[in-house]
């Protein structure tokens, strides 16, 4: 029994070595390749609900979606370390007053962390690997790769993930061509793809998209923004030229 005890003790810490290993360097890797699927695009695929996407690199996406879902997610994502903490405790107050409704503070980065590594919920564990993921993409990735990946991982529609084959659904147009109300539009329906649609346009995305126009407008030569989606050229982009 003892000897039981020692090696399902052995094979316990081998366990958590390799996974810790594993999925750190999996998360470095993924500062330059794309995820190959997601827990929610899998259950999309496996309930029935399909999967279109079709993952493009930030260059090829239009500046007017980057600054569309900024202004409609999270307006302080290039300042934040991955937390809105004021947000946060406003939505702690807001879910103690009114308990019956949820009221989330999620950043964009937050955001990231659960599509591209965990499983959709509100569970204390699953918040709280959020919490842990969150961090090591901020340091690892940078706010350029978090924007890049949230743009092709979140889901945009019914069993549509990313902003390309959100713009092809909807506009049958690639990303790199939205314009800005287009893109207001996608982004007016991250809260819940499935229920605020684009085609035929739901009431809330009517009401909010010429909102996040706005945003997008008050957002324009912000300069923390602008060296996220218009990052300075290298040197040597600057010699091609």
């Amino acid at each position: 029994m003892k000897n039981f005890r020692i090696k399902a003790w052995r094979f316990i810490k081998r366990l958590f070595l390799f996974l810790l290993i594993s999925h750190l360097v999996y998360l470095i890797l993924l500062k330059w390749i794309d995820p190959p699927i997601t827990a929610t695009q899998l259950w999309s695929f496996l309930s029935g609900h399909g999967l279109a996407r079709d993952y493009v690199d930030i260059q090829e996406i239009s500046p007017n979606a980057c600054y569309a879902v900024i202004a409609s997610e999270d307006q302080l994502f290039p300042d934040h370390d991955g937390f809105d903490w004021k947000s946060i405790q406003k939505a702690i107050e807001y879910n103690k007053r009114k308990p019956g409704r949820i009221k989330g503070a999620s950043t964009i980065s937050q955001q990231v962390a659960k599509n591209v590594f965990l499983w959709q919920g509100r569970g204390w564990i699953r918040k709280g690997l959020e919490v842990y993921f969150t961090f090591l993409i901020e340091h690892v990735w940078g706010k350029r790769r978090i924007l890049e990946l949230y743009l092709n991982v979140s889901e945009m529609g019914d069993g549509v993930f990313g902003i390309e084959a959100a713009a092809r659904r909807n506009f049958k147009k690639p990303a790199k061509n939205l314009t800005r109300a287009e893109a207001a539009m996608i982004a007016a329906s991250l809260p819940n793809p499935k229920k605020f649609t684009i085609r035929p346009m739901s009431g809330f995305v009517m009401i909010k998209y010429p909102w996040i126009m706005q945003q997008m407008n008050n957002l324009d030569g912000d300069p923390d923004i602008q060296k996220i989606v218009f990052p300075p050229k290298t040197t040597a982009e600057t010699k091609k030229k």
